[in-house]
């Protein structure tokens, strides 16, 4: 293992609209190493938010290609960022990092086609931070739920 592969699980404050259980918040380094931690906080939070089998696995071979995709596309240094909120109709994880440049993941890959059948919605988009440094986010919405599968 090279470098810090450290991450940060954030259970903090949310808005009012979206009830504190139901928001999940992690920052890893940029590092294939991390994908197990990812994984492993995608399977407990849609366990924990009663998600059925089906949904917890699509949900976490997603997470997990998302994560790859983002980690290949990091400017160095810079830490993946993924949000996991539960509503009553859908599970939504909106993934970010800051990119070397703006080309965004290429949607004709064999990955992409995964997590298009994974997911009910996924998209991307490209745009500057604060800095003018391009960021990539990868938004993934599951609209099963519990006991649906």
């Amino acid at each position: 293992m090279t470098g810090d592969v450290g991450g940060e699980l954030r259970l903090g404050p949310v808005p009012p609209a979206v009830p504190s259980a139901a928001r999940v918040e992690l920052r890893l380094g940029a590092d294939q190493a991390n994908l197990t931690v990812a994984r492993s906080v995608a399977r407990s939070t849609a366990a924990m938010l009663d998600a059925d089998l089906d949904t917890i696995s699509d949900l976490t071979l997603a997470v997990d290609e998302v994560c790859s995709t983002l980690i290949r596309l990091a400017a160095p240094g810079e830490p993946v960022e993924l949000t996991f909120r539960r509503s009553a109709a859908a599970m939504t994880v909106d993934a970010s990092v800051v990119a070397v440049d703006d080309a965004g993941p290429d949607t004709g890959t064999f990955g992409w086609q995964i997590l298009d059948a994974l997911v009910d919605q996924v998209s991307f988009a490209v745009r500057p931070d604060p800095r003018g440094r391009p960021v990539v986010r990868i938004t993934l919405v599951l609209t099963r739920t519990a006991g649906a599968g």
